[in-house]
């Protein structure tokens, strides 16, 4: 911001705490009266001068709408947790989740609410020890990304039909996967596909570990999601024997061996759609003739890697 622009920044942000000043010594007198409607209705003006200083922190020329200025301090302190009471100062409307959701519905911001941690969290999906989960609410809110998800208005309209279906959670959560494969999709999606139950997170990791669906997070061994993002790798589900590796000890095969093929050396940063390969463990010892599920008899490999190993033998 030019340099006038800031002094007459400051000197209007001055006169309003003038003004807050006045009003609130205006408001002591109003205190020793017995009147309640009195005592409120004094209230109402300091209410709007702090409600205007809020607006005025963020110059015009930077943010002039209440959306752009939440967008603007969220992206001022991306993966720390925001309370609606900030945003409610910032934006200087009540209204401040209904353009919350817009950011997200409408401009594919990856912004999640506390519901949904909680709901993350129980299930081993969030990583982020610098946040207590315990203590976040409904009303508080993180970004996990700076980057603006251009595709995220398509998705919502696709969730919200599938979201009318007569079918179980789980079933819309996995048409809504099949739908965008190799797509991150965020937890807030998931949450409004089962109408806001706790129980949508409990279902992803169920389509993963007891149906086999290549279903990655971050912690499941793709360092490179964002927390608090799922994403389908492929249509093709493991095989019963593989569905039984518990998540920690998937997630230390793959970083142990660099997140890489090792028998081709492919790894996700090649991945397109005309190569819609993912990694997967194999067996040294095959399960069959009783190999463990550990790290030592585990190696990661490419799907069709996979596939020409077991067809050699």
């Amino acid at each position: 911001m030019p340099k006038i622009g800031k002094i007459k920044q400051s000197m209007n942000l001055n006169l309003q705490c003038d003004s807050i000043k006045l009003l609130i010594a205006n408001f002591e007198k109003e205190l020793r009266s017995k009147d309640l409607r009195k005592k409120v209705v004094a209230l109402v003006p300091i209410l709007r001068e702090l409600r205007k200083l809020g607006k005025n922190l963020i110059p015009s020329q930077i943010a002039a709408s209440a959306r752009n200025r939440i967008l603007h301090y969220f992206r001022k302190y991306p993966h720390v947790v925001i309370s609606g009471d900030e945003l409610f100062i910032i934006s200087g409307i009540q209204e401040y989740a209904r353009r919350v959701r817009e950011l997200r519905v409408q401009f594919g911001w990856k912004i999640i609410n506390g519901v949904t941690a909680k709901a993350m969290a129980k299930e081993g999906e969030f990583s982020k020890s610098s946040i207590d989960i315990s203590k976040m609410g409904p009303d508080d809110y993180i970004l996990f990304s700076e980057k603006e998800d251009k595709e995220a208005a398509y998705r919502w309209n696709v969730a919200n039909e599938i979201r009318r279906k007569k079918f179980g959670v789980r079933d819309k959560i996995l048409e809504y996967f099949l739908k965008n494969i190799g797509k991150q999709i965020s937890g807030e999606e998931l949450r409004y596909l089962a109408k806001d139950r706790s129980e949508w997170a409990r279902r992803v990791r169920e389509l993963r570990t007891e149906f086999g669906w290549p279903i990655a997070t971050r912690n499941t061994g793709r360092p490179d999601l964002d927390v608090g993002v799922y994403l389908m790798e492929s249509k093709r589900q493991s095989p019963e024997h593989d569905r039984q590796i518990p998540d920690p000890v998937r997630a230390a095969v793959l970083r142990r061996d660099g997140y890489k093929c090792k028998a081709c050396s492919w790894s996700h940063k090649e991945w397109n759609p005309s190569d819609p390969r993912h990694l997967e463990l194999h067996h040294k010892k095959e399960h069959i003739k009783g190999g463990a599920n550990t790290e030592n008899n585990l190696m990661t490999v490419c799907t069709v890697c996979h596939d020409d190993i077991h067809r050699r033998k």
